[in-house]
């Protein structure tokens, strides 16, 4: 299913690949940054423990109220006007200490839905019905009834959740983009933090799997035994209005072998393609 919003470098093109390369078993899957949770909401819900964080509080506590109280943010969100005026009464609104949650997540996912690229700085001129949405809403509520949602610095997290059968899916900012990224943390997203995120994930317990811009100074921190680094390709979706074929790179980069569910899935066709000789060979014997 798709995710009820859109978000600045949201895996929406690239969902597939990245759920392709799940590993075959886990039992706690924990998505460190997760934004617009287009992996989460693509992804198979299981019978594994699923955790949602952002370090963006006002994410947190929209995907809360999404999962919680749908009725009440569909009603908080029927009138908004699609208006240069009412976005920024909305931004303005959001620096009020005392609104409610839903008034915040309210304001919030306006803001997301009208600001050009879902920048959150500037009114998008676009028109979007937000009465659309309303069934997005209600399908991600009930997508997310069983998901903990955090609100945690990526390393906290880790450190709380990890486990031999956990499973971190971590979709950082990448590297020298972190500009693009709204509220996460003081100094913004910085090439400490890149660092941190590494050592955080090399001394773990359980798998990891990273979605990176292919970068040198990336390549480069992650040049360590056990570790598979793939490069793939996407659609770059801020130039295809002018390159409709341009690609932009990416990185995989895991503490597994990436492909062991396709690699599985090959060998049981296999069998079940030999089983099924067998069985016609059975069928005609005397």
């Amino acid at each position: 299913m798709n995710s009820f919003m859109s978000w600045v470098g949201g895996k929406k093109a690239l969902r597939e690949k990245v759920v392709r390369r799940f590993p075959l078993s886990y039992k706690h899957y924990i998505e460190v940054f997760g934004g617009g949770g287009w992996v989460l909401f693509h992804k198979p819900p299981g019978r594994d423990f699923e955790v949602y964080n952002d370090y963006n509080s006002l994410l947190a506590n929209l995907f809360r109220c999404v999962r919680d109280k749908p009725d009440l943010l569909i009603n908080a969100l029927r009138y908004v006007l699609n208006s240069r005026e009412d976005f920024e009464r909305a931004r303005l609104g959001l620096r009020k200490k005392r609104a409610t949650d839903i008034q915040r997540a309210a304001w919030f996912y306006q803001i997301i839905r009208q600001s050009y690229a879902s920048a959150l700085t500037s009114f998008g001129s676009q028109p979007h019905d937000l009465w659309d949405d309303f069934p997005l809403i209600l399908q991600a509520s009930r997508r997310l009834k069983d998901v903990v949602v955090e609100n945690q610095d990526f390393e906290t997290l880790i450190r709380h959740y990890d486990r031999p059968e956990s499973f971190f899916y971590c979709d950082p900012p990448y590297h020298a983009t972190e500009g693009y990224y709204q509220n996460i943390g003081e100094a913004g997203f910085t090439e400490k933090d890149h660092i941190r995120l590494r050592d955080a994930l090399l001394s773990i317990e359980g798998k990891f799997l990273l979605s990176y811009n292919d970068d040198a100074f990336i390549r480069g921190l992650y040049d360590a035994p056990g570790i598979h680094i793939e490069p793939v390709t996407r659609l770059n979706n801020i130039k295809q209005r002018y390159d409709p074929s341009c690609q932009f790179a990416e990185l995989f980069i895991a503490n597994y072998d990436v492909h062991e569910r396709e690699r599985a899935a090959v060998q049981l066709n296999l069998f079940d393609y030999k089983r099924g000789e067998l069985d016609d060979e059975i069928q005609i014997l005397p």
